[in-house]
């Protein structure tokens, strides 16, 4: 998409290339066309108060954020060139940059959050006024929002009709990273904001190391020696067999395209870019529905109750389902959860306590690294029954799915160290023990009956 007015060639003057959730140089294509069609490039990041004051102001993925980007500076740096980092409205900055270096262009990735959007109608505004060019590049997701649909419909509604057109279709191919990156010489660098000063409680001990090496040495690994045992265990919460790279995908240290392409030919790859589509299903229906953080896709469906004290304790990973309490704790040790557990611990949020999915998926905002608006909010919504399910009304029982894809407690007992010594599949279920020996548990009580597994 090009947008502005006629400018010189921009082969022979200086491109920005504004970076959001693309903090890579593989098959980053902004980046890369901006060093192939330019004389010089000015890799920009702004420090956005309106983006940090709200769901990104996550100590988590500020921290994660921090890395990603002292690990992209190091990378353009080993190019020749260097990562310049702005304080204040996107916008703003990114003109006053544009000023200053006498570019002609602004090339930036796209993207599908409300906020994105309007954030680009602003930066199209300024561009037009100061006859800039402003180009955006695919590259947040496998296939582009919008690039499929149904015939007389903007988007699908549905993931299986999606997930069969988008395997049907030829993706675009990967670019390579730019050799040299040639910026303009006399322009501050700018400070990237330190990963420390958060409350140590505000910041999940085992946090995953963010940047766009990790994410690539962690991707040879999975294709090497994870994938294809992804189809038969990715639901086994204590086997782990995750690939753990979506908070890499999240800050685009990693390209959806160039992971679905080296995975789909291996064994259990197909399994595996099948959730890539599922990301991208999610984000296909962000770009058509914005309100989606906010409002029920289908509305109607569903009642909640005011519940605080079960929203405490299910935040707290005090529920007395040791399961659900497990995933909780997973979240607030690790910044990430299973799955499988995400869907367990919305399900209870949601169908057994019939709190609203708002607060859940706020609370996932807080902790998350991987935690975007597209995906955190579908999900959600997916199993609040308001969302994109077929199957609105559809029961979990919680129990049962503990005992099926944690059928000897050991997920249970890693996260919840007050069951360390209950065997077996006790460990689901400790209100079963003997009276003494339960009495003798530092657990609490379930806060609600669960339906008993068959």
């Amino acid at each position: 998409m090009v947008c502005g007015r006629l400018v010189p060639d921009p082969r022979a003057h200086t491109v920005i290339v504004l970076l959001t959730r693309d903090l890579r140089v593989h098959d980053q294509m902004a980046l890369t066309a901006a060093c192939r069609d330019s004389h010089q490039v000015v890799p920009l990041f702004v420090h956005d108060p309106a983006i940090f004051n709200r769901s990104g102001g996550s100590p988590n993925r500020q921290k994660f954020l921090s890395e990603s980007l002292t690990d992209l500076r190091h990378q353009l740096l080993q190019r020749g060139g260097q990562l310049f980092v702005r304080e204040g409205d996107t916008t703003a900055q990114t003109m006053k940059v544009a000023a200053q270096t006498d570019a002609v262009a602004v090339f930036v990735s796209d993207d599908v959050s409300r906020f994105a959007s309007e954030r680009f109608r602003r930066l199209s505004r300024a561009c037009s006024q100061q006859r800039l060019l402003l180009e955006t590049f695919p590259g947040m997701t496998v296939v582009p929002a919008g690039q499929i649909a149904p015939a007389g419909r903007d988007h699908y509604k549905v993931f299986t009709p999606y997930w069969q057109k988008w395997r049907s279709i030829p993706w675009r191919a990967c670019v390579v990273p730019p050799r040299q990156v040639r910026v303009p010489a006399g322009l501050t660098p700018g400070r990237i904001r330190p990963s420390v000063g958060f409350d140590d409680r505000q910041v999940s001990r085992r946090l995953p190391r963010g940047g766009e090496t990790e994410a690539r040495n962690r991707v040879r690994r999975w294709l090497r020696s994870g994938v294809d045992g992804y189809e038969g265990g990715h639901d086994d919460l204590a086997g782990d067999q995750t690939s753990r790279l979506s908070p890499y995908l999240h800050f685009g240290c990693a390209s959806p395209t160039e992971l679905a392409q080296r995975a789909a030919p291996l064994a259990g790859g197909e399994a595996f870019v099948r959730q890539l589509c599922w990301r991208d299903f999610h984000h296909q229906v962000t770009a058509a529905f914005p309100e989606l953080p906010y409002r029920d896709y289908r509305p109607g469906r569903r009642r909640w109750r005011h519940d605080p004290d079960g929203l405490d304790a299910w935040r707290a990973g005090l529920t007395g389902i040791p399961v659900v309490d497990a995933g909780m704790r997973q979240l607030e040790l690790e910044g990430w959860m299973h799955n499988r557990a995400r869907l367990l611990v919305a399900a209870f949020l949601t169908r057994d306590l019939a709190i609203d999915w708002r607060f859940g998926a706020e609370h996932f905002m807080n902790w998350l690294v991987d935690a975007d608006v597209a995906n955190n909010s579908g999900n959600w919504q997916w199993v609040a029954g308001t969302g994109n399910d077929t199957r609105p009304n559809r029961r979990f029982n919680i129990l049962r799915q503990a005992h099926r894809y944690d059928p000897q407690g050991e997920y249970v007992r890693r996260y919840v160290p007050e069951l360390a010594e209950i065997p077996g599949r006790t460990a689901h279920e400790p209100w079963k023990l003997d009276g003494r020996v339960r009495r003798q548990l530092d657990y609490p009580p379930p806060i609600v009956d669960l339906p008993q597994p068959s």
